[in-house]
């Protein structure tokens, strides 16, 4: 997992997964794999799953060459509101992209490490699973 800066300001976390390193083939069983993980904790909660491959083609917006799939797995690992600020970094998203052989998945570095060692986890997980 290579974790680095998207447009120089935004902390992220990316893995390239070739479909030959994991058993999980489509972008739905992805997103499957991703909700039974936060539904094993009861600190976090699912909110939905946003298909912006769909509302970008919808809006006829630029796509790049090679993506047949991008979604984002939103939920929340809120444990606090220690202030009203908070509430701009939440909630957490993963992002799925089917780009031929391989899915690239991404995430947002998040402002607590537990929530950031759990995406980290969670995602090394789909290798050879």
């Amino acid at each position: 997992m290579k974790q680095t800066l998207l447009q120089e300001k935004y902390p992220i976390f990316v893995t390239e997964i070739g479909k030959s390193e994991t058993t999980y083939q489509t972008v739905e069983a992805l997103v499957a794999y991703y909700q039974a993980k936060i539904a094993e904790n009861p600190k976090v909660h699912f909110i939905g799953v946003f298909d912006h491959y769909a509302h970008t083609r919808k809006i006829e917006g630029p796509i790049v060459e090679g993506m047949s799939a991008a979604v984002d797995v939103i939920f929340c690992f809120g444990f606090a509101i220690p202030t009203p600020q908070m509430l701009a970094v939440r909630p957490r998203s993963i992002g799925i992209a089917e780009m031929g052989d391989k899915f690239v998945i991404s995430f947002m570095e998040a402002p607590m490490q537990p929530a950031n060692q759990a995406m980290e986890a969670w995602t090394l997980g789909l290798r050879n699973a």
